[in-house]
Formats: structure tokens, sequence, C-alpha cells
């Protein structure tokens, strides 16, 4: 059993085909994408409508959540995340509406030789949690309390991870639209020079169980080219998260 994680496209359709393209390349026998499709970036309602197609199970990501309820900032002059949402919010059609809200907080999947799988977007119990390689245990404890996978993977913090909890991996499949950008607090470690899109593999074969972080190169001339020619606001935000 083959499958391919997906998280934070962050309305990419560039990076989300590029993603595509190799997968269709080796034998997967499931997507299952973690969260965050369309907010923050040129392309929501072209990436909302490709995962449509693809009918794989999506978990609700934080910035899904804003699509539905597009942040209100207090500030005069608010942060160009902000601004961004916003706007990704206005593309959308009902049917996309729809669509978001057809994506749970879990998503569970069984593996062969009975282990199991267990998606979210930031932990099981918010989609807002940071899971990092330095997150004392005793806040795992508390994001992690009821539930049990052998594998447990999300995204939400744009950086790439395997980690032992108990007897189970907490994997983060990093970002395939945004890696530039990274959540969770000045400690952590940043991506830069950013061009390339992340994703994941995981393999159950033969009773062996193995987690692959992959990281894809992208063509930056259409990148760039889907931002510029959106309509998007804070253009020159986005464009600099690639540099």
């Amino acid at each position: 059993m083959r499958i391919a994680l997906l998280s934070d496209i962050h309305g990419n359709l560039v990076a989300l085909e590029t993603v595509l393209r190799e997968i269709a390349q080796e034998p997967v026998d499931q997507i299952i994408c973690l969260g965050d499709v369309g907010a923050l970036g040129p392309q929501p309602r072209e990436v909302i409508e490709r995962l449509r197609q693809l009918g794989c199970p999506v978990a609700l990501g934080n910035t899904d959540d804003w699509l539905l309820s597009p942040p209100v900032s207090s500030d005069p002059d608010p942060k160009p995340i902000y601004t961004i949402a916003a706007w990704c919010a206005e593309q959308l059609s009902p049917a996309d509406r729809a669509y978001i809200r057809t994506f749970p907080m879990l998503l569970e999947l069984p593996l062969d030789d009975g282990r199991t799988l267990l998606g979210y977007h930031g932990s099981p119990s918010s989609f807002n949690d940071i899971i990092a390689a330095t997150t004392p245990i005793a806040e795992l404890v508390r994001m992690l309390a009821n539930h049990a996978a052998s594998v447990m993977v999300g995204g939400h913090t744009h950086i790439q991870m395997v980690r032992r909890y108990e007897d189970a991996y907490l994997v983060n499949v990093g970002s395939i639209g945004l890696a530039g950008i990274t959540a969770g607090g000045p400690g952590l470690p940043a991506n830069h020079h950013v061009h390339w899109a992340e994703y994941g593999v995981l393999s159950v074969e033969h009773g062996r169980l193995s987690i692959e972080l992959r990281r894809t190169p992208l063509d930056m001339d259409a990148v760039l080219e889907a931002g510029r020619s959106s309509g998007m606001p804070h253009l020159d935000w986005w464009v600099r998260t690639w540099e």
C-alpha cells in the first residue's frame, strides 16, 4: 500500500499539478490531503476544483476555515495574509464553500497488517495546534489525548518532520504551495530561497513501513506568472515568499 500525503497547497495550482504529475509516475493507491487548500494563493478556486476532481479525502485546515469565515483584523493596516484570505474567499462559488464544509477534522485510514493512519491539519485536537520536533511531551500528550494510530500525519507548520511518539510516528509533510512561509514561532526553522513543493509518500509493504519526505522542483516562471495574472492583492508579499 502506498499513500501520497499532500498538505498546505494554499491556492497554488502550478505546484499542485507538479506534484500530481510526479505521483502519477509511480504506483499510488490513495491520495489524502491534510488541509489549507485554497487560501493565501492566486488560484483558490482552481485548486478546490482540482481536488474535487481527484475525489481524495481532505482534512479541514485553519485557512480553509478562513475561506468560510474570513478573519477580521481590528488593525487599520491588517497583515497581508488577512487581506489575501478575504480576496480568496471572494473568488469562491457557493458550491466551493459547500465542498469545504464537507472537510472533516480527522481522516482515519486502515493500513496493511493492522496498522492505522490518522490525518489532521495541526493536531487531532485543533487545526491551529503546532506539532514540531521541539514540542514538549506534555504538550503532545494534551494534543494527542484519546487518539492512537501507527502514523499520525499533519501539516500547518510548513516544516517537514518525522518524530517518534510512544509507538507512533508523528509526520509533517510540509507545504506544496507556500513552503517559504513557516508557522509556529521564532524558535522553529525557516525555509529560504524556496523553489520547490513538498509532500510525502507512506508505504506499507511486506510488513515494512516507510515514510518519504519529498521536495520536487517547481517551474518558478509559471508559479510567479500565475500570481501576476490573478489580481491577488499584496502580490509583492507573496512573491517575496519565493525569494
